[in-house]
């Protein structure tokens, strides 16, 4: 089936959204607000802050709220000349930091819930076609690329490139999966850009001091077109003026080859509408996914891992069980690779497929799997089918998930997702009042709580309050306290 892709960038006061379109559904969305916009790919001169030999790794004070964290693992190992030494032993990290040493860092991962951002010390400036590392002589490709002919006709162009810019001993490159038709001249423009900016920055690394920022990545909707731009995009919609024209310069300076007509949208109907596409962020916001069949997914993130259960549902199919069974989870395999895209969701994640006996159906679901992964641009590393029906896997997390995003820890459940029953609180009441009597001598107590518990003491668990009254030989008065969650109670003397 023939793709087409539209890309819609919503940019207001408060935050950019873009939304990746494949034959009218929603792929990927991506919002940045602009108190929080993230720091993935900026490069900061930081200061070391505490080095912890136990883990190998070491915090770093960038200047953000959280001190980040670097292990020794992502510390490259420079060698006189200033550039990465490969072959050079793995040193451990008290060898190679000390508390207060200056360190060049760029941010891998940002702060995610209760952890600092990840750094690293490989550095690398990303363009349209490539990738620069300002510090190894590396020259690779995207494995994505597949295409043997086209690799060897690529990193040929690439050398060709290097030797005529006389830059073969200044830096590496990767080969981006964007540049599969890139041309010598594309090429050409996108190294000379990348070390030009190179000297930029290095320029203010040397003359930087203290903590600061030498480097800031693109903003969001120019990320977006430079990353998300393929042959399959067919037109970009944007509802800011002075966005469009900075796509356009960076669209005729990067990728004037490009066919996608970029156009300003003025509808009366906000841009998000043109594809129900508030409806559906609100629904991926949603524990459970329902599927065609009747089936559903219920998907659950914590801060370990994520994990992905697949239902029948109320299906109940046409043939027999075994039949049923592999039509739900090849559409639930086709649904979790769209949900994991549209989430953002990274880390670790178990999907727990319905149980299937028959080798060839799991077989089945594994090949359908993988091919609605092909289109993700995280990296996905997944195992087999297990014998409990589970596929295990890691998708490159960079950024928040987009529950981490738009959500906050309920203040009730505190983030449990489930509360005590009315039923629990009360029981609990009991204990209380059991424990006072015993260490006071007063004759009335009094509970507070909220409005559904002082219903249920007063109807289902009246019996019981009435004959612990008996018990304790004292009066027990209920008063409804409406800023109190359900949780919540207090037993005090009256």
């Amino acid at each position: 089936m023939l793709l087409s892709e539209e890309i819609l960038i919503n940019i207001t006061l408060m935050e950019t959204r873009v939304a990746l379109i494949e034959n009218g559904l929603l792929q990927e969305i991506f919002i940045e607000r602009h108190n929080k916009r993230g720091y993935v790919g900026d490069i900061f001169q930081g200061k070391v802050v505490r080095v912890m030999p136990g883990m190998e790794a070491a915090f770093v004070d960038i200047g953000l709220e959280k001190a980040a964290f670097i292990h020794v693992s992502d510390m490259a190992l420079l060698g006189a000349d200033g550039f990465e030494n490969r072959n050079t032993e793995r040193k451990s990290v008290q060898e190679l930091l000390r508390e207060g040493q200056s360190l060049v860092v760029q941010v891998a991962k940002d702060a995610i819930s209760t952890k600092g951002a990840r750094l690293t010390t490989h550095l690398t400036l990303p363009s349209r076609n490539l990738v620069y590392l300002p510090r190894s002589h590396h020259l690779g490709i995207s494995q994505r690329l597949q295409d043997e002919a086209a690799r060897e006709r690529l990193l040929g162009q690439l050398r060709a490139c290097l030797e005529q810019e006389e830059l073969q001993n200044q830096g590496g490159f990767i080969i981006r999966t964007a540049a599969e038709g890139a041309t010598v001249e594309e090429f050409l423009e996108d190294v000379r850009f990348l070390k030009r900016l190179w000297d930029k920055v290095d320029e203010r690394i040397g003359r930087g001091d203290g903590i600061n920022r030498v480097y800031r990545e693109v903003p969001l909707y120019i990320r977006t077109v430079r990353d998300l731009i393929t042959p399959d995009v067919e037109k970009i919609r944007i509802d800011n003026r002075e966005s469009l024209q900075e796509i356009n310069q960076f669209l005729e300076d990067f990728i004037p080859e490009l066919k996608a007509s970029v156009e300003y949208y003025e509808g009366d109907r906000p841009v998000f509408d043109l594809y129900g596409l508030e409806d559906e962020i609100n629904k991926v916001l949603a524990r459970q996914v329902k599927l065609k069949s009747g089936g559903d997914l219920i998907i659950d993130q914590t801060e370990a891992m994520t994990t992905i259960d697949v239902n029948t549902g109320g299906f109940l199919g046409s043939r027999n069980h075994a039949e049923t069974v592999l039509k739900t989870n090849l559409e639930a395999a086709t649904a979790i690779a769209r949900q994991l895209r549209v989430r953002n969701l990274g880390g670790i994640i178990i999907v727990d497929f319905i149980d299937m006996q028959d080798v060839e159906h799991q077989r089945q679901v594994e090949r359908t799997f993988l091919k609605a992964l092909e289109g993700d641009h995280a990296r996905n590393t997944l195992t087999g089918i297990s014998q409990l029906g589970l596929i295990e896997m890691t998708r490159k997390r960079t950024r928040e998930s987009l529950g981490q995003i738009l959500n906050s820890h309920c203040p009730l459940c505190e983030g449990r997702g489930m509360l005590k029953s009315a039923e629990t609180v009360c029981y609990e009441i009991f204990r209380e009042i059991l424990r006072t009597v015993r260490a006071y001598e007063n004759d009335v107590l009094l509970v507070m709580a909220s409005q559904v518990v002082v219903d249920r003491l007063l109807d289902e668990e009246s019996d019981t309050l009435a004959e612990l009254e008996d018990i304790v030989g004292k009066t027990v008065k209920l008063e409804v306290e409406p800023m109190y969650t359900q949780e919540q109670f207090d037993v005090v003397l009256n």
